[in-house]
């Protein structure tokens, strides 16, 4: 399991995007309603990305590893990290689980999230040999405070309370994951157009949802300048990892 971890974590910018062309494959459906499957969707997705969104603004980890390895140089424990070890990979899945509900696949659903589930389960054990090598009994005591992914709710209010929430850090560091997979939402929203190849008769809806494309691409388009022009800034951080996330990164 460790050694598919390490493989996943080298490749997964590679491999995770080709999972996601089922998402806009034509297949069975699950519901039949196409506006309840979006809704559903859409609400985990954005729980997973509140996820993210409270992990990187109170708390960052340097992610992607170093020279594609899993790295790390200290073991951050605060923020949502004291209250679960891989926030970073519960919102990725959730978002992964929303954008499959939203497409209303049967194939991404019975094919898709189980691969992203044993890949996320890999690549944590190499993460977790790694840090428990590096750390110690550091990180076992951290292991037995904070649950591998079930949140521990217990004082949130403080947490939040007692750091200051770097929303210029969230928005350079998630901007491209956010955008992307509120991209695909919509693009998903626009499937039934392409699959049925009615191009000759578009509705309202189908122009309302280019706009809305068009505005989120603009918004991408525009913390990027910032971001290069170095008017948006992450503070100065410090290379670390946090309990067995070490170096998450978001796949949409």
């Amino acid at each position: 399991m460790v050694r598919l971890g390490n493989f996943f974590f080298r490749y997964r910018n590679a491999i995770f995007p080709i999972s996601y062309l089922l998402l806009f494959w034509n297949s069975p459906v699950i519901f039949g309603n196409r506006a309840l499957a979006f809704a559903i969707g859409l609400a985990l997705a954005l729980s997973g990305q509140i996820i993210r969104a409270a992990t990187i603004g109170l708390a960052y980890i340097v992610r992607g590893g170093k020279r594609r390895q899993v790295y790390a140089k200290d073991l951050v424990q605060e923020g949502i990290f004291a209250h679960c070890r891989n926030p970073l990979y519960v919102g990725n899945f959730l978002v992964i689980l929303g954008l499959g509900f939203a497409a209303d696949s049967l194939y991404f659903l019975v094919f898709g999230v189980p691969f992203f589930a044993i890949a996320y389960a890999a690549i944590i054990s190499a993460e977790e040999k790694y840090l428990r090598q590096k750390f110690g009994q550091e990180y076992e005591d951290y292991c037995a405070r904070v649950n591998r992914l079930a949140p521990k709710l217990t004082g949130l209010r403080q947490t939040f309370q007692g750091m200051e929430f770097n929303w210029q850090r969230l928005i350079v560091k998630e901007y491209g994951s956010a955008y992307a997979w509120m991209a695909a939402m919509l693009l998903l929203l626009m499937k039934p157009y392409w699959i049925n190849r009615n191009y000759t008769h578009p509705s309202a809806l189908l122009w309302v949802l280019i706009a809305l494309l068009a505005l989120l691409t603009l918004a991408y388009a525009w913390a990027r300048y910032l971001k290069k022009r170095g008017i948006l800034v992450a503070e100065p951080i410090v290379e670390a990892a946090a309990g067995s996330g070490v170096m998450e990164q978001c796949q949409p």
